[in-house]
C-alpha cells in the first residue's frame, strides 16, 4: 500500500476521500482503490464509480493509521477456515485475542459466524485466503473465496465488510507463539486454530490492512450500503 503522506509545501493535496476532484481526474476509480491499498477482483468500472463516487471502503486498520484520532468502527474478526475446524480472533488494532474453535460447516458454520459478529461489534471480516510459499493461490484457495463471497453478501445486508488476507505460515507462528508462552500439548491442540486466526489478525493490523483483498457482492445495491456505511464511519473523528 502506498502510506499516507502529508503534502509537500505547495503541493496539491491529494486526500483520502474520493470526491476530491484532484483525484478523480488524476485516477480512474479503480486505479484510485488500488493505489489506496485495496484489492478488489472483478470490479467493473460502473462499480467502482459507485464506491468512489462518495466514500471509498477501506479496511478499519487503514483508517486508525491514517487518523489516530479516528473512533469509528467496530472490532475486527479474524476467521482461519480449517478443513475440519474454523478459528475465530478478535481485536480492534491493540492486543488481538483467540476467540474461539468453531467445529460446524457450510450454512450452519456462515450463520454463526454472523451471530458472534452481532454478539461481538464486529464490523469487518479478516478471513485467512491459503497460498503456497511463493505467493500462488491453492486449490482450497477457491474454497476459501466461495465461502467468503457468500459471507460477504449476509455481512453487506449488515452494512459489515469482508476482506481476504494472506494466511501462509500463520500455522507455524501460531504455534512458536503458544510454545513460547509454554501452554501445554493438549492446550496447543484445542486452540491452534483460534490462535492461527490471532496471527492473522495481528498480520493485518501489522501492515494496516495493505495485504487485505477488499471481498465486494455483485449486487450494486449492496456495494452502495457498504459505500454509505463507510463514508458515515469517516465522518465519525
Amino acid at each position: 500500500m502506498l502510506p499516507v503522506k502529508s503534502p509537500s509545501p505547495g503541493a496539491q493535496h491529494v486526500s483520502l476521500y474520493p470526491t476530491n476532484v484532484f483525484v478523480i481526474d488524476r485516477f480512474s476509480p479503480k486505479q484510485y482503490l488500488i493505489r489506496c491499498g485495496i484489492r478488489v477482483r472483478g470490479l467493473s468500472s460502473s462499480s467502482a464509480k459507485t464506491i468512489v463516487g462518495g466514500g471509498e471502503i477501506l479496511p478499519n486498520a487503514l483508517y486508525r493509521r491514517s487518523y489516530k484520532s479516528w473512533r469509528a468502527g467496530g472490532f475486527s474478526l479474524g476467521v482461519d477456515l480449517g478443513a475440519s475446524y474454523t478459528g475465530l480472533a478478535l481485536g480492534k488494532g491493540f492486543c488481538p485475542r483467540p476467540l474461539t474453535v468453531l467445529n460446524l460447516r457450510g450454512k450452519k458454520l456462515e450463520m454463526h459466524l454472523l451471530k458472534i459478529a452481532e454478539m461481538e461489534e464486529v464490523d469487518e471480516f479478516i478471513i485467512g485466503l491459503p497460498k503456497s510459499h511463493d505467493g500462488k493461490e491453492t486449490q482450497q484457495s477457491n474454497k476459501v473465496r466461495s465461502i467468503a463471497g457468500r459471507i460477504a453478501v449476509q455481512a453487506a445486508e449488515r452494512g459489515w465488510r469482508v476482506y481476504l488476507q494472506n494466511e501462509y505460515g500463520t500455522s507455524v507462528e501460531a504455534l512458536d507463539f503458544m510454545i513460547e508462552r509454554r501452554l501445554k500439548r493438549s492446550v496447543r491442540q484445542g486452540r491452534i486454530d483460534a490462535y492461527s486466526a490471532l496471527m492473522l489478525l495481528e498480520r493485518y493490523f501489522s501492515t494496516s490492512g495493505s495485504e487485505a483483498e477488499l471481498v465486494l457482492p455483485k449486487q450494486l445495491d449492496l456495494q452502495e450500503k457498504l459505500r454509505r456505511g463507510s463514508y458515515q464511519d469517516n465522518l465519525e473523528f
